[in-house]
């Protein structure tokens, strides 16, 4: 499957400690069969998890926005393809997704300005801040910075192990490439 020293644990290697994890989410994805080599990283980031991708004040769509500028600027293609196909069902179009490998108009340039901000000066500049703030709110500014972290620690694990993308996500890109 992959010439990784950490590959993505099969159901028969899962750790017991962390078993009832195995049917959510942990399961379901090669990011986390490979997290799964630490099952106490794994269990401790379940919550962080659940706010980040599900609860965050970003909302679905501009999640998606943080998150494949992310996968691209630290150029993790794992991220950049699962979320393509996750971008595609909220109804994002191709048009829009390949924007962001760019610098797209709009409130998407907002946010990957600031991504880009994050990646590259470790902040957002008081100004930046602001005009944040007042297009999507002070609590989608804060998910929007711990987003770029979550993934960004997330793109470090996978290009790190080499972890390949999930079978489903590679014959859908296959079927429908990526833009």
């Amino acid at each position: 499957m992959t010439d990784s020293p950490c590959p993505p644990l099969s159901d028969a290697d899962w750790p017991e400690e962390i078993a009832d994890l195995l049917e959510g989410f942990a399961g379901q994805l090669n990011v986390y069969r490979t997290m799964a080599h630490h099952p106490a990283l794994l269990r401790a980031w379940a919550p962080l998890r659940q706010h980040v991708v599900k609860d965050s004040a970003l909302g679905p769509i501009r999640s998606e926005v943080v998150i494949l500028r992310t996968g691209v600027r630290l150029g993790s293609s794992y991220e950049w393809q699962q979320h393509v196909s996750r971008a595609r069902k909220l109804g994002m179009s191709d048009a829009r997704i390949a924007a962001i490998r760019e610098m797209p108009e709009g409130e998407d340039g907002l946010i990957v300005r600031a991504v880009d901000a994050l990646l590259d000066d470790r902040h957002l500049s008081p100004q930046q801040e602001a005009e944040l703030a007042g297009v999507i709110g002070r609590a989608a500014v804060i998910d929007l910075i711990a987003t770029v972290g979550f993934y960004s620690v997330l793109g470090y694990l996978l290009m790190t192990y080499r972890t390949p993308l999930d079978s489903n996500i590679a014959a859908e890109l296959a079927a429908d490439p990526a833009p």
